[in-house]
Parts: structure tokens; sequence; C-alpha cells
């Protein structure tokens, strides 16, 4: 038979971890900028200091207009925003036409696990306000050491992947796929904290 343990003494020589509850049961976040989003995901936007996933059908579908308010708002912050391995070369003007302080940007240039390694550092420092990154070919092994280090660095972690990816398991705290015919938009797939909305999500990320 295994021993009954009192708790209370254990807490006090901190042997064990205690938790902590946010108010709301999800935990902090930021705003997305897009109201018909916000109004369906727990706590109204982005999960703070977590790994969400963007799932794309191709890229180029409208992604970077999904998170520029985001940017825009972390970019006036004290911490860059990492850029890890992007498929093409950031457009400076674009970018800065959509409210993002370029000056507080930088581009890791990087492949395969390097990419991967230079995501998690930066995630982990806690030097950075937001990472973004492209991973390829990873497995949720990989996807939950970005969650860990997110929370660790207390910092935003968004990942970009083809929609096929979709039936694979997936740590990230939100995880959201663009849709572009024959209605754009956004559909959430998975959310902390609550139930994952059954209708798609009308968006004009073109407009």
């Amino acid at each position: 038979m295994s021993a009954v343990l009192a708790l209370a003494p254990l807490l006090e020589a901190r042997q064990v971890w205690k938790g902590k509850t946010a108010a709301n049961g999800t935990g902090s976040h930021q705003p997305t900028g897009w109201p018909a989003l916000d109004s369906v995901l727990p706590g109204g936007g982005w999960p703070d200091a977590a790994l969400s996933e963007v799932l794309l059908p191709v890229d180029g579908v409208g992604e970077l207009r999904l998170l520029a308010p985001a940017l825009a708002r972390l970019s006036q912050t004290t911490r860059p925003i990492a850029v890890v391995a992007p498929p093409y070369v950031p457009c400076v003007a674009g970018w800065q036409q959509l409210g993002i302080a370029m000056q507080q940007v930088e581009i890791i240039q990087a492949q395969g696990s390097d990419a991967l390694w230079a995501a998690e550092q930066c995630l982990r420092s806690g030097s950075c306000s937001a990472v973004l990154a492209w991973p390829q070919q990873v497995d949720d092994r990989v996807l939950r050491k970005l969650q860990v280090a997110a929370g660790t660095g207390q910092a935003q972690a968004w990942v970009f992947r083809d929609r096929h990816c979709l039936r694979q398991p997936s740590p990230a705290a939100l995880r959201v796929e663009l849709v572009s015919q024959p209605t754009p938009g956004i559909r959430v797939h998975k959310c902390r904290g609550a139930h994952a909305p059954a209708t798609l999500i009308a968006l004009d990320l073109f407009g």
C-alpha cells in the first residue's frame, strides 16, 4: 500500500510545485486586431507567451496581414521580433505599411535543424517579444519544445505550416487554418481553454 503524505509540509519545503490558475481559466492574451476572430477565441486573442500554429494552403495567403496588428503592437516594445528562416525575403516597405516598426525586426537566415535551434533559443532567451518560424518536417516533440520555450521566455511564438499537417497532433495552444477558397477566412481547429468554433470565420485578409 502506498504511503499517504501530508501535502502542507511538502509545499512549505518547496518539494511540490504549486501552479497558479488564471482568473478566467485561460491565461492572458494578445488581441489579434480582428474583432470577428477575437470574439471566438478564449480571452479574446492570441494566447500570450505560447505557441500558435497557422496552417496554410500555400505561402502568401494573408498570413502576414493576419498577424500584422499584433506585430505592429509588439514592434513598439523594447524587445525585437525574430523572423526565422522565412520562405521569402520580407518586403520592408510592405511591413512598414502594416504599421510594423522594422528597426525592431531581426531576420535570421538558417536551415533545417539550425532554424529550429535558432527559433527555440530566441524564444527561451527572453530577449524577443515574438518569434515567427516556418519549421519543416517537425513532429509534436519539436513543437512542444517551442511551446515550452515561449512560456520560459514570455514571448509570442507563431509557426507556419502546410495545411496537410492538420492530421498530425500538435501541442500548440492555438491552431488555426487560413482558407482561401471558396470563402476566404480562418478556421479554428484548437484553442486552449474552450471548444473550437465549428464555423468558418470570414476575414478579408487582402482588403
